[in-house]
């Protein structure tokens, strides 16, 4: 078994010729340009994907591998997870010559041997350097070729950078000297999960509005931070897909995922000092800027001062950056209950809310409030999900629909839902701790 640890890009023709130049600067080896092929294996009922695991066969030349991908970890465009692999005679897939360990408890592997089948396969040339950075190898790779499933196709352009030896943190400093070149966005979905989507007919992708954090029972603070800010990146990689693709809309999606992110800094602030996120926040800071313009196109998602926001972001969350800037005491306190941490915080949103909303009497006062509003609506979100969700879905919405008469000018439904939303019961008083 091996750990692959990689930062995944996508490129435009842009970044790829100049990509070449770009390596030159440090010492590195290239290597002759190889025809890849891999066909991945999947049962009837998804079993590999609801495991959060993903099997292929490669082939090239005469040769062939047998790969098991488990479930890891992708944060940003680093990917981190245990694979598997295998020497094969042929293409013929053999899934007894993996560790028996490998599977899930009482798994029948005769059977899942049955029950595998061709679902999709990849094609492309990749062409590879192997550089040498600061105290670490790491492998370039750039693929070019396209993603199958029966009749359907969709383009694969990716550079990819495995750690092949070193530190993870030098693989991300390189990242962020890469990411310099016009024309790169990170790449939070793999190659699989993009033939797992053509297999199901390549369904429109639809607008994703900000959930509430789903987060583990018994999580502490310092988890609860990490998923939301974790969700954050989510949500604002999957809208720069949509934007690049046509969809206008998905603008306000990376917006709400940019504010929510400040969210939950401002949420910590009393545990994570500014300090430990200044020059996050200012990269964040010079793309909101970008994005605020009125004529801004989608292809600012391309521009390395996005790139750098993300990489930022995934640098800070992977290290832990924050931990050499808090005390002890701090340290104690993220370690405390999300539950109760977000007990209180709700308490706080809810008493802000009904302070800012009590005495308004005209449509200019609630509409001057309404990014204040916002913001609140964004925050409880990231702390309501250690409730019951039907009563955190009664209160969200009465204060979303405050929000949407106040989008509409319509001050008598901004007047009834204010007053509505002001009195309803807090939620987070009637669960048990977790």
């Amino acid at each position: 078994m091996t750990v692959e640890i990689e930062v995944k890009f996508i490129a435009n023709d842009q970044a790829v010729q100049a990509l070449p130049t770009t390596l030159a600067q440090w010492p590195h080896q290239a290597f002759p340009a190889q025809s890849l092929t891999n066909i991945y294996f999947e049962t009837a009922d998804n079993q590999l994907r609801r495991w959060d695991m993903g099997l292929r066969i490669r082939g090239w030349d005469t040769e062939f591998e047998m790969t098991l991908k488990t479930a890891g970890q992708t944060v940003g465009g680093l990917h981190q997870r245990a694979e598997y692999n295998v020497p094969l005679q042929q293409a013929v897939l053999d899934i007894a010559q993996l560790p028996a360990d490998v599977w899930p408890a009482g798994t029948d592997v005769s059977a899942l041997q049955q029950a595998l089948k061709p679902l999709f396969s990849t094609h492309f040339v990749r062409t590879t350097w192997l550089v040498t950075y600061l105290n670490s190898e790491i492998e370039v790779a750039f693929d070019h070729g396209e993603v199958v499933a029966g009749e359907l196709t969709t383009p694969l352009n990716e550079i990819e950078l495995e750690l092949k030896s070193g530190e993870r943190d030098d693989l991300l400093a390189f990242a962020a000297q890469l990411a310099t070149l016009p024309g790169l966005r990170l790449g939070s979905q793999s190659k699989a999960a993009r033939g797992y989507w053509l297999a199901q007919g390549a369904p429109e992708r639809q607008l994703r509005p900000f959930p509430v954090l789903a987060i583990a029972p018994k999580s502490s603070v310092e988890q609860g931070m990490q998923a939301a800010l974790q969700l954050a990146l989510q949500q604002w990689q999957y809208h720069e897909e949509l934007w690049l693709q046509g969809n206008k809309q998905a603008r306000k999606g990376i917006e709400d995922a940019l504010e929510a992110i400040r969210q939950v800094f401002t949420l910590c602030g009393a545990l994570v000092p500014r300090k430990a996120n200044s020059e996050l926040r200012q990269k964040l800071t010079l793309l909101e800027e970008q994005l605020a313009s009125a004529d801004v196109q989608a292809e600012i998602v391309n521009t390395p001062i996005s790139v750098d926001a993300q990489l930022a972001l995934t640098h800070w969350l992977v290290t832990a950056h924050w931990q050499s800037f808090v005390d002890e005491k701090a340290k104690k306190r993220l370690a405390d209950s999300f539950k109760r941490f977000a007990d209180v915080m709700l308490g706080r949103i809810a008493a802000d809310l009904r302070d800012t909303f009590t005495q308004v009497t005209l449509l200019s006062a609630f509409q001057d409030k309404q990014l204040r509003l916002t913001r609140q609506i964004l925050a409880a979100k990231l702390l309501a999900g250690a409730y019951d969700q039907h009563a955190v879905e009664a209160w969200l919405t009465q204060w979303q629909q405050l929000s949407q008469a106040i989008t509409y000018s319509d001050y008598r439904l901004a007047k009834e839902s204010s007053q509505a939303a002001i009195r309803l019961a807090p939620f987070w008083k009637s669960s048990s701790s977790q």
